[in-house]
């Protein structure tokens, strides 16, 4: 029998905000040296009696992410506590939202190999992140650093309408750029910025009826999603085909053994018992609220890319290099258009971006705020380029200079002495000088082999420190060996 996987994604994605979501306690990015328990209060530690209050920036991320997802951001939603136990879960419970989320009934666009498909988007809601749990070597107990503890989430969760862990992994790229393209979420997954949870099925292929379902819970980065779902839809057909049935579960990932273990078995929402929060009463977003904060959504990554191949002209695989992100986009657009007075084509701006501006980005780990190469430079350095000032050679060597400078290009061509080297006279003099030198390759080049002229070109971009204007060298090269 030929079976299809049915798969839904819930994605825990922490807001990029200054304080918690329910207390003032600072949002610290956790890179690995902070002292444990430090960023805390009686509020995100659960103390009784403590009243928690929502972040109102928290709350137009959401309506943020809620538009950009195509949802309908709901006039009044309802905080509820999720009751578990957990060591990490200081208060016995989560407040979150459950019946009343924020917003419902979206939808984000991926692209397969079939073309362009369109996810459903179930719920978008708020919660508070828990805190973070360290077992100790030898099962002697575990240590747990309330420092994330209340730190604002949103989950996102997708209708089952994927059906394959290729379309889960397109799915969580394209969210992930959404959110970090809004400034919702760094998308630093390494630091659980972000993590997924996914819903796993099979069905006979045809069939309309849902399988049962396991839930495959903390996966932290797009090779984790991938490989644990690949495996979990291979493990349900064994079952199946072996006469079997499937148990609903929560189940790990091993990422060392590359499969999937059980932890509990599932829960159902009365499991946990939800419940209005009592100290928080229903949050009511007024219609100039949210159409301000429509209104303050940006052009996102999948239309930018449609608008700069048609607008710019540029190769739609430039162009979603330069999208992925937004500051970069930005600077490429700024470039552009300056670049437009001049005549320069937007494909030669990206040409450069995605070339040698990436590889200093890179070499150099600077990311766009701290770039000191303005676009108007950028466009002043093309501009010598094609002046014949410098050559390409030199060009990026100035432009490795004022990444570093900030400089204009005009004065580091000449602080580092690449002015091209374009006078006939001068240029010839130098070409003389390799010929006679090498009456080797002089005789190779009379005797046929016309290629050994690539190596003279060589030869004078050395004797000039790169200063030669190639073609200029080699139309004097040729003229001088056809005269030997």
């Amino acid at each position: 029998m030929e079976y299809e996987a049915v798969i839904g994604l819930e994605v825990h994605a922490q807001v990029h905000t200054k304080s918690k979501m329910y207390c003032a306690c600072p949002v610290v990015e956790d890179t690995g040296d902070l002292e444990p328990n430090t960023y805390v209060c009686p509020i995100c530690l659960g103390m009784p009696g403590t009243l928690p209050v929502v972040n109102r920036r928290v709350v137009e991320y959401g309506m943020m992410t809620a538009f950009a997802l195509h949802c309908t951001v709901h006039e009044t939603s309802v905080f509820s506590r999720k009751s578990y136990f957990y060591p990490d879960l200081p208060k016995g419970y989560q407040i979150s939202q459950y019946d009343l989320p924020l917003a419902t009934g979206g939808y984000l666009e991926i692209d397969t190999p079939q073309g362009t498909k369109r996810i459903g988007i179930t719920r978008v809601h708020l919660e508070e992140d828990t805190g973070k749990l360290y077992h100790l070597e030898g099962g002697l107990g575990a240590l747990v650093d309330f420092n994330r503890s209340g730190v604002p989430l949103l989950e996102i969760v997708s209708e089952p309408d994927i059906r394959s862990a290729e379309e889960a992994h397109a799915y969580g790229v394209a969210l992930r750029e959404v959110l970090v393209y809004l400034g919702v979420n760094r998308g630093d997954m390494e630091k659980g910025e972000m993590r997924f949870e996914a819903n796993v099925s099979v069905r006979p292929k045809g069939s309309v009826e849902l399988g049962t379902r396991t839930e495959i819970k903390n996966l932290n980065s797009f090779r984790a999603l991938t490989r644990a779902i690949e495996y979990e839809v291979r493990r349900q057909i064994a079952v199946l085909e072996a006469g079997g049935e499937i148990v609903q579960q929560t189940l790990g990932w091993n990422e060392v053994e590359g499969r999937t273990y059980v932890q509990r078995s599932k829960e159902y929402a009365h499991d946990y018992r939800y419940f209005p929060e009592p100290d928080i009463p229903p949050l009511v977003i007024e219609t100039a609220w949210m159409e301000k904060v429509r209104a303050s959504v940006p052009e996102l990554p999948r239309e930018k890319r449609e608008r700069l191949v048609a607008e710019y002209g540029i190769r739609p695989y430039d162009a979603a290099l330069l999208v992925e992100d937004r500051a970069v986009a930005d600077y490429f657009e700024a470039a552009a258009k300056a670049a437009s007075a001049h005549d320069i084509p937007a494909q030669e701006i990206a040409n450069w971006m995605t070339g040698e501006f990436f590889r200093l980005m890179k070499a150099h780990n600077v990311g766009m705020e701290a770039l000191k190469v303005r676009p108007s430079q950028l466009v002043a350095l093309i501009r010598l380029r094609q002046a014949g000032t410098v050559n390409v050679t030199a060009a990026k060597q100035v432009l490795e200079a004022i990444f570093l400078t900030g400089e204009e290009p005009k004065a580091a061509v000449e602080r580092l002495g690449l002015a091209q080297i374009s006078d006939s006279e001068a240029l010839a003099r130098i070409v003389a000088e390799v010929v006679a030198a090498n009456p080797k390759q002089v005789a190779q080049y009379r005797a046929g082999k016309k290629a050994v002229i690539g190596w003279f070109v060589g030869q004078v971009m050395k004797a000039t420190r790169g200063k030669a204007n190639p073609q200029e060298a080699r139309a004097l090269l040729q003229r001088a060996l056809d005269e030997v």
